[in-house]
């Protein structure tokens, strides 16, 4: 279940983090007054209108750190790269919410899919009744135990609790954690489409996992993009499973209990922290000697954990470390009641070029004594 990120934190590329709306008519043609500025043309001329909203979810939190629920569009202001901007959409805390589900059932986990399951049904009981979720988990084909894990989308956005509880009875081990590939998933199908008026950006990712990627096509770089470029909250609850899966990385290879580093693995290993060794002395496990097999997995871990608060931080969520599975429930508690308590703000931003530059997102709060504000950072302005 161990891969490496491969990205660096920052410099990311991509596409802009807005709602695009775009309507070409003819001018002269009958139409309601527009909502944004129009440019006066000829007859014969064709206008494109285009409408770059902005959804900015937003989470404010007092001195000890509890959530606020009755905050007013009032009480905050928006900066995009310094400059103050008005802000035209606002959803409280009633709003609906829709959540990502992901379930990480590969590795240390195998061994207790019944925790992950009542983790994953009291996360979904504590949600409001028209608050979506999709559920994604990581499969093997039974046919074949061997073939690596695919992402699996068990379920699309519903509010069907039925459906919710039957696709978390239908979790299933996997070989190997395709989280990357899950990132992308998220970002692409689960929210390929606009969100809904009543939900206006209140849209989130939650993931039970130790953020080790072992079998993706994709990388870190490409996943924090695709999200970013939706607007969408990350929390990860993190689990700590680094003891559990170097004390297998040392047994011998004729154990049946080892745990093994993917070829893969072991190539982004060496292409990121030994350039210049011989592709070959990477080619196999076996080979390793217990001392580079413990260095490498103490290495991924560590960018693991790196990787999932950088991706946290940038969109406003948080991550949530948990020693064991079993204290699972409980920060799955804690995401639920922050996702309850919070804000979407909309704005069209000023700054109208459409350059593809990366643009930064400060909110502020106004009213409130000690208020600490989590927000996504910025997003990439549309490109042409």
């Amino acid at each position: 279940m161990l891969s490496l990120f491969i990205a660096p934190l920052s410099g990311v590329s991509g596409q802009s983090g807005v709602l695009q709306q775009t309507r070409p008519r003819r001018a002269g043609e009958a139409r309601k007054p527009p909502t944004t500025s129009a440019e006066e043309v000829g007859e014969d001329d064709v206008v494109r209108i285009e409408t770059d909203l902005v959804t900015v979810p937003v989470v404010v939190r007092d001195r000890a750190g509890r959530p606020i629920a009755s905050l007013r569009p009032e009480n905050f202001q928006i900066y995009e790269d310094g400059q103050p901007q008005r802000i035209a959409n606002f959803a409280t805390t009633d709003a609906p919410f829709e959540v990502a589900l992901l379930l990480d059932t590969s590795g240390s986990t195998r061994a207790d899919l019944e925790l992950i399951r009542r983790a994953a049904r009291s996360f979904i009981a504590a949600l409001r009744p028209f608050d979506r979720v999709a559920v994604l988990a990581f499969k093997t084909d039974p046919d074949d135990p061997s073939a690596l894990a695919k992402v699996e989308i068990k379920t699309a956005l519903t509010n069907d609790r039925a459906r919710l509880q039957e696709a978390i009875e239908d979790l299933s081990t996997s070989n190997g954690t395709p989280f990357y590939d899950s990132l992308l998933n998220v970002a692409q199908k689960v929210f390929a489409d606009p969100p809904r008026e009543e939900v206006r950006g209140r849209r989130a990712l939650v993931a039970l996992t130790d953020g080790v990627d072992s079998t993706s096509e994709a990388d870190f770089a490409r996943a924090r993009a695709a999200l970013l470029q939706k607007g969408i909250i990350c929390y990860f609850i993190e689990i700590n499973t680094e003891e559990f899966v170097e004390d297998r990385l040392l047994r011998d290879c004729a154990d049946d209990g080892t745990l093994q580093l993917s070829r893969t693995q072991l190539q982004r290993y060496r292409q990121l922290f030994v350039p210049r060794a011989d592709e070959d002395a990477y080619a196999d496990f076996c080979r390793l000697g217990p001392f580079q097999r413990m260095q490498i997995s103490r290495t991924l871990y560590e960018l693991a954990r790196r990787e999932m608060q950088e991706l946290a931080r940038v969109t406003g969520g948080q991550t949530f470390p948990v020693a064991e599975l079993r204290d699972a429930q409980r920060a799955f508690a804690q995401v639920a009641n922050e996702i309850g308590k919070q804000y979407s703000l909309g704005y069209y931003p000023t700054n109208k070029a459409r350059d593809g530059r990366f643009r930064t997102i400060r909110v502020e709060v106004k009213g409130v004594s000690g208020a600490q504000v989590s927000a996504r950072e910025g997003y990439y302005a549309p490109k042409g």
